[in-house]
């Protein structure tokens, strides 16, 4: 008896051992997944709380930064564990947590490193026009209401500095030609700003000016859009403005709602768009 149980003991050593590091890799996996949620969350809920004015801007983004560290931790130990799940032979259940956790952490690192690319690879600029020269003006009571709304953006254009970064990111971004009257393209303007999903602030059909704005979904980032439509010896032409209210750059995003519009107009209208704008254009 005494030298049959040193042996059963024996065999038994290995699962014993086995479980213990599948019980330890479980609860480390678990602390990791709850590092993962805690960057996502820090990452997710900074807009809408700054929406509601609960976060600062400041704040949020500092939660977004820290979120996307956190979110570095929750990847590199998540992929820690996974050979450590497989010499526990912890089976399929037991990698479900580890790779939640990678996946977690990936998109709390991802969507703010991608915006940091995105912004790295833009001007700062916030004031976007297809006419540098003579930009379309904001009205007053449109400059009331981003004064009211906490507006940090002055609407008096950054002059030939801001002109000159724009044309080098956004070369396409230029005024629009229509042999239309002035009555056609403000119709078709209008419908296009409307299609766009903006908020409209002002039409003023004799003096060829249409105004709105346009709010970001997640931060609520609001940004005002000026249209201006004059009178050419063969037709029209059309001269949009888009300004951000706060921040100094707006990510690309005021360039990419003109050539948005721009293309939605031409769809509006039913004209073929120009050249290579054709393939610029398309839905």
């Amino acid at each position: 008896m005494q030298q049959t149980n040193p042996g059963i003991g024996m065999h038994d050593t290995p699962s014993t051992a086995r479980t213990g590091l599948a019980n330890r890799s479980s609860w480390i996996a678990y602390v990791v997944l709850a590092i993962a949620v805690a960057a996502f969350l820090a990452v997710l809920l900074p807009g809408p709380l700054y929406r509601i004015r609960i976060l600062s801007l400041g704040a949020a983004f500092s939660s977004i930064k820290y979120g996307a560290y956190g979110g570095i931790v929750a990847v590199v130990l998540g992929l820690a564990l996974l050979p450590l799940a497989w010499r526990a032979r912890a089976g399929a259940a037991g990698f479900i947590v580890p790779v939640l956790a990678i996946l977690l952490g990936g998109i709390s690192w991802g969507v703010p490193y991608l915006w940091l690319r995105k912004a790295e690879s833009v001007p700062a600029i916030h004031d976007i026009t297809t006419d540098t020269r003579n930009p379309p003006q904001f009205l007053p009571d449109v400059v009331a209401l981003r004064a009211a709304a906490g507006a940090t953006n002055s609407t008096v254009y950054g002059g030939a500095r801001v002109a000159a970064l724009q044309k080098k990111a956004y070369p396409d971004i230029r005024p629009m030609f229509f042999k239309l009257s002035p009555a056609q393209l403000f119709a078709g303007a209008l419908r296009a700003a409307k299609a766009m999903g903006w908020k409209l602030d002002s039409e003023h059909p004799n003096r060829g000016i249409i105004e709105a704005s346009s709010t970001t979904l997640w931060f609520g980032f609001t940004d005002d859009v000026v249209i201006r439509i004059e009178p050419q010896t063969d037709g029209s032409r059309l001269d949009i403005r888009s300004e951000s209210r706060i921040g100094e750059s707006d990510i690309g995003r005021n360039a990419a709602r003109i050539l948005r519009f721009r293309a939605m107009l031409y769809r509006t209208l039913g004209i073929h768009p120009p050249g290579r704008l054709a393939g610029m254009l398309r839905p």
